[in-house]
């Protein structure tokens, strides 16, 4: 089955990584990116959509259909913020958007960037974490074909990408130390991204994949 996937946060480094994998794959026909500024990249595959207020993307809902995957990758550091607005820019905005795909894509596949440590419980200690646990088991009643959490570590940026942390590049030198130490925390951009293509017509039956399972699911 061919893929038609719509990619979010295409203008900070997860999106710019994963859109550059689905525009490479041969099993990916055709992809459309919703932004609230131009990504700036040109391709045959590629539709994009300039959209303000991802809090309301009811004006857009009938341009959304059609679509068999979507790869969320939008999400802010929780860094100085409080719970309350963590909450909002985080789990609020995503089922608002999820909810709508739910309804114009039933058959889709969605594939939700959350992160490593993320508490399912909803009960720990780390905000963040609650808040992502919460996130992810509210996309989980959504009544999509399938959703996948994904809960990555360290990703090693694409080479060439323009939107790449500058964190993660200060410390791009020390990959193949990081993979040897810590396997099941590290892995690449690359990976990411094919394992989010792979849960299309692959279908794996765990549904939060961790690093070790994003990378499995990337060899497939």
């Amino acid at each position: 089955m061919k893929i038609r996937a719509i990619v979010t946060g295409a203008t900070g480094m997860v999106g710019e990584g994963v859109l550059h994998e689905c525009l490479l794959h041969p099993d990916v026909e055709a992809v459309l990116v919703i932004n609230r500024r131009p990504c700036g990249i040109v391709h045959p595959k590629l539709k994009e959509i300039i959209h303000k207020d991802f809090f309301d993307i009811t004006p857009i809902a009938g341009e959304l259909t059609g679509y068999n995957a979507c790869f969320f990758c939008m999400g802010v550091s929780s860094v100085g913020m409080k719970e309350d607005a963590y909450n909002h820019v985080t789990h609020d905005l995503t089922l608002h958007v999820a909810g709508i795909l739910a309804k114009q894509n039933p058959g889709m596949t969605f594939c939700y960037v959350s992160g490593a440590g993320t508490d399912s419980t909803e009960k720990g200690k780390s905000m963040w974490a609650r808040v992502k646990g919460k996130t992810e088991n509210d996309l989980l009643k959504l009544p999509f074909k399938k959703a996948y959490m994904f809960r990555p570590g360290y990703m090693h940026p694409t080479p060439g990408l323009k939107n790449t942390l500058k964190l993660v590049k200060a410390l791009s030198w020390l990959y193949p130390l990081l993979r040897a130490v810590f396997p099941s925390g590290v892995s690449t951009l690359k990976e990411v991204g094919i394992a989010m293509i792979n849960t299309v017509n692959k279908g794996p039956d765990k549904q939060v994949l961790e690093v070790k399972d994003i990378v499995a699911l990337a060899k497939q």
